[in-house]
């Protein structure tokens, strides 16, 4: 599925005035009659329901609405021309590539957005007369249509997002309460696009989202990260899978927790239903009671579920319910648009060096990132050590003359530095 595409947009220009003059038998001396172009036509982009991605761009990619007609005689206006409706699917967010302004966040069925307004028509001579020029031989040329290349996204409207590491069961879970049949096999990755089914539970429904795994990085969009970020954040809650083969499913949740917070602030506002699966495998079923006691110790209520023999499926599926009954309906919109570029004042960060053998590491991510990193796991740690290599802060420190030993202090946690 094609999530994302760049286009070219070009609106129409406007007719030329006409500089025309009146006429006709008896009248020998008629003024200016000179008619006004016809207006260019609008690029207008319009949600279609039954489209689902943006495939249909990948065959064409250039959009140019026609020119207005240019005025006649007789003060007769030029024709305007048809505006060009271009069709995209609900979830469709429309940015300028120059700027990486949002344009438009088309959600409804039927929505609209006018990405480059047609030009003007240029007006007739008519319209200069006066009194001491009784007879204008001007008019305007056509006002010229506007023209940029756009990025479209697509952002999936789902009311739950089932995130999770690679090969945590995701799409077998959608598969089993829904009626997706989203690709399955027992290796990470066999998703790389996002599956959405329709879970019905008594008179209700909801639409729900298997997210492609996360993996290390990808708010900076490794892994093709941004991708599957960007679908989450229309979803109102979060079911957060566990993998329970894997050698330490705790550090996996903090991995996931904090690569949604890195990419936007508001993903950890999102609600949480954690559940940890792969509870028929016996090596799982015997530290599930461990993996419980750790989870609520963080406030946190997870249940356990093998999403291949439908094992307590059926609470999940109400949990998920009674959970979405008490969260605010909000707006698929989103308030504000971010823009997810790796800029200084998100990415960036600085060192200083506060006496000799400390040296303080000072950002807003980094900083966010050691907060939320559990570091009473091991893995938990090496993990935010290869943030600090993927953002360029070990080589810094290491620049700045950092030896082992040394203290380094990020947010409100001081580290030791090892080679």
């Amino acid at each position: 599925m094609i999530d994302q595409i760049k286009v070219f947009v070009q609106s129409g220009t406007g007719g030329d005035g006409m500089v025309a003059f009146r006429r006709e038998k008896y009248i020998p001396h008629g003024g200016p009659y000179g008619g006004d172009g016809g207006r260019g036509g609008d690029v207008i982009f319009k949600v279609e329901p039954a489209l689902n991605t943006l495939s249909p761009f990948a065959r064409k990619i250039h959009f140019k609405a026609g020119s207005g007609m240019r005025g006649a005689s007789a003060a007769k206006t030029g024709k305007s021309a048809d505006n060009m409706v271009v069709l995209v699917p609900p979830g469709t967010v429309v940015k300028d590539a120059e700027t990486n302004m949002i344009l438009a966040d088309l959600v409804k069925a039927g929505e609209q957005a006018i990405i480059v307004k047609g030009g003007r028509g240029g007006r007739g001579n008519m319209h200069f007369a006066s009194s001491r020029n009784q007879a204008p031989r001007v008019a305007e040329k056509g006002e010229p249509g506007e023209e940029k290349w756009v990025i479209l996204e697509l952002r999936l409207i789902a009311d739950v997002g089932i995130v999770g590491v690679p090969n945590a069961g995701k799409s077998t879970l959608l598969s089993v309460i829904s009626n997706a049949r989203p690709k399955i096999a027992d290796y990470p990755f066999t998703t790389l696009e996002p599956n959405l089914g329709v879970v019905i539970y008594d008179d209700l429904d909801l639409v729900i989202a298997d997210i492609p795994g996360l993996v290390e990085g990808a708010h900076m969009g490794v892994g093709l990260g941004h991708s599957f970020l960007r679908h989450v954040q229309r979803t109102r809650l979060i079911v957060h899978l566990l993998n329970g083969a894997s050698d330490d499913p705790l550090a996996d949740y903090n991995q996931i927790n904090v690569e949604l917070s890195l990419f936007d602030d508001k993903m950890s506002e999102k609600p949480q239903i954690v559940v940890l699966n792969k509870m028929d495998i016996p090596e799982v079923a015997a530290k599930w009671e461990t993996i419980r006691a750790e989870l609520r110790a963080r406030g946190v209520e997870p249940l356990a579920i093998s999403a291949a023999t439908t094992e307590n499926v059926k609470p999940l599926i109400q949990r998920v319910f009674e959970t979405m009954a008490s969260v605010p309906t909000a707006s698929p919109f989103l308030d504000e648009m971010p823009v997810y570029e790796l800029n200084e004042d998100e990415m960036g960060f600085f060192i200083v060096q506060e006496k000799t053998g400390t040296y303080r590491v000072k950002g807003k991510r980094i900083e966010r990132a050691a907060n939320m990193t559990y570091w009473d796991y091991e893995e938990a740690v090496l993990r935010f050590h290869t943030i600090l290599e993927t953002l360029g802060i070990s080589q810094a420190l290491k620049n700045a003359g950092v030896e082992e030993g040394d203290t380094v202090i990020i947010g409100e946690h001081e580290l030791e530095w090892t080679v």
